[in-house]
């Protein structure tokens, strides 16, 4: 009956900023746009399958709330959300695998424009060569 989730929303307090963020630093595209009489502004963005929804509420941003993007370069990430100054929320850390597959991974958390948690996670590919050139001389 259900096979994925649909979208996430967020609140934020400059919807312009927002997508803009989203869009220069994920590769996010912005496709729709609605109002809602008397209401909020929202803009609909759009990565792969994903569909993230940017409610503008100038009133107040959502808080205590976060998601998570997968990545197959999780160090080539890293590097480019810290070169552009994105603020770190969490440092980079490993983390046990939730299911195989997921040996060597890493998340890191960062700060968006409205002070949202950005998780990232994924393969560090730095780890994995370290595991298997362990692996290897083990033999």
């Amino acid at each position: 009956m259900f096979d994925r989730i649909d979208h996430v929303a967020l609140h934020v307090s400059d919807l312009a900023r927002s997508v803009a963020f989203y869009e220069s630093t994920f590769g996010f595209e912005d496709y729709n746009r609605h109002q809602v009489p008397n209401g909020p502004s929202i803009a609909y963005l759009r990565l792969g399958s994903t569909i993230l929804e940017l409610v503008g509420r100038s009133d107040k941003a959502m808080a205590g709330f976060h998601f998570c993007m997968g990545t197959d370069d999780f160090d080539g990430a890293v590097a480019k959300l810290t070169a552009r100054d994105i603020e770190v929320a969490q440092a980079p850390h490993p983390v046990p695998p939730r299911s195989p597959g997921e040996e060597n991974w890493r998340r890191v958390v960062f700060y968006g424009p409205d002070r949202e948690l950005i998780e990232i996670r994924g393969l560090s590919r730095a780890r994995a060569s370290e595991s298997r050139t362990a692996q290897v001389g083990a033999r």
